[in-house]
């Protein structure tokens, strides 16, 4: 099936008549629990637009939370798939290995920037590549606690529900949660102001809080782990003030703490670097990866320097399903296009075309409190006009509207407050910018 035509079109009111009987089949058949953001139910998708089954055309800034960042059903991934579907699905690497496996390694090996020697595990999904990070952390250490900061998410799992910041919808109501796990504060520059002009801007005054916070609560002596994401993704695309990650990185490495960074949201060109640590120069000991990397298909993985890696014993690491042969023979696709389609120099023109436009429309309505992100991970905090108390009700309003005009984009943040654009890196100037004007006049409404 061809990509739908590259432009917004609504055949119905959003949802249509046949989206609204699929939600009457999805309340009879699914459990209350999963919910939908948007009642629309996809039937093709590609390139910056998502088709649904009423024949609607929606502009797309959200790639699925930022999965599908190479564009939907990209042309390599979609022949890399088939390929391997035929020849076979599934045999369990842990049973008769595969070259593509092997494979993914190499490019994580080679692509992620930790430093020295490497080795990779894969996965399925963020949450498990989380749990097995911290596996891996304590396996080498020797030491049970973990450190993960306000404001964060880590997945759904026992353990990543503990390591996750907020309450509602991710932790209510499905304690207890896994021990040992502690929260430290995160360098959030734009409410750090309120504190002072230099604590926003100093992130290794910043880290000096955090580090204060670990010491005096936990003791380097018990702590295996410091886990943080370099931009956070759920908690309002926080990126922290510059220093701040260095510093952390600098106390781990004195403390015999290994230092993981969870890209999952933020690896694989998103950020305008194949790796959003990049930026800050920093060399994790463990990256967690997943999302972007295989357009779609389930994969995750935990890269790290081979010392820490090896610690765990043989069969200590692995999964039924970890590294399936299709997921990995996507994955490998999306690298390759990546590399060769040049998607990090899209992402570093996204931001500076977002940026401006945001920028400017944050010049005149003092309800838009900051624009912050990197690449194609741009982030606007609302706020209630002429202060810093946050907008939740604005924001959902704003994405009700955005919905009901053809434009899918998700809202974030601890407080429900921050409007999230993760486009693909594949859709093109004139949809990003009209769905941008599309926003901007709902504002203007509200």
């Amino acid at each position: 099936m061809s990509h739908p035509e590259q432009s917004r079109h609504l055949a119905t009111t959003i949802p249509g008549p046949k989206s609204e009987a699929l939600s009457g089949r999805k309340m009879a058949a699914v459990a209350r629990g999963v919910g939908t953001t948007m009642p629309v139910y996809a039937t093709r998708a590609g390139g910056g637009i998502v088709e649904d089954v009423d024949g609607n055309r929606l502009i797309d800034l959200g790639s699925g939370i930022a999965v599908t960042t190479i564009g939907n059903s990209s042309p390599r991934v979609v022949e890399a798939v088939a390929a391997q579907a035929g020849n076979f699905t599934h045999t369990c690497f842990m049973v008769t290995p595969y070259e593509r496996y092997v494979a993914v390694c190499e490019h994580l090996n080679r692509l992620t920037p930790v430093h020295g020697e490497k080795r990779s595990a894969l996965f399925n999904s963020g949450s498990e590549a989380v749990e097995n990070a911290v596996k891996i952390a304590r396996s080498y250490t020797h030491k049970t606690a973990v450190v993960a900061f306000d404001h964060a998410y880590h997945g759904r799992t026992n353990l990543t529900m503990a390591l996750t910041a907020k309450a509602m919808p991710y932790k209510h109501g499905f304690g207890p949660f896994a021990p040992e796990i502690y929260r430290a504060p995160l360098s959030y520059p734009y409410r750090d102001a309120e504190f002072g002009k230099e604590l926003a801007t100093d992130g290794a005054l910043a880290a000096k809080r955090a580090i204060d916070v670990m010491e005096k609560q936990i003791g380097a002596d018990n702590l295996a782990a410091v886990i943080i994401e370099p931009i956070q993704g759920e908690g309002g695309f926080i990126v922290p003030a510059d220093g701040f990650l260095p510093a952390l990185l600098g106390w781990c490495r004195d403390n015999n703490v290994v230092f993981i960074a969870d890209e999952v949201q933020t690896g694989f060109a998103r950020t305008g670097a194949m790796f959003a640590c990049e930026h800050e120069g920093i060399d994790p000991d463990l990256i967690v990866t997943a999302k972007g990397i295989a357009d779609g298909l389930p994969l995750s993985a935990v890269t790290g320097r081979a010392e820490i890696m090896d610690s765990p014993h043989v069969s200590g690491l692995g999964g039924t399903y970890g590294g399936n042969p299709i997921a990995c023979a996507a994955a490998l696709a999306t690298i390759e296009t990546i590399e060769a389609d040049g998607l990090v120099a899209r992402a570093q023109h996204i931001e500076v075309l977002m940026k401006d436009r945001l920028g400017r429309l944050q010049a005149e309505d003092d309800r838009i409190g900051d624009v912050r992100g990197r690449g194609a991970m741009i982030a606007v905090e609302l706020v209630k006009a002429g202060t810093t108390t946050p907008d939740p009700e604005l924001t959902k309003a704003l994405c009700a509207g955005a919905h009901a005009a053809g434009v899918i984009v998700l809202s974030c943040g601890t407080y429900g407050n921050v409007l999230r654009f993760l486009p693909p890196l594949t859709i093109s100037d004139e949809l990003l910018i009209e769905g941008l004007d599309v926003l901007e006049l709902i504002l203007r409404d509200l």
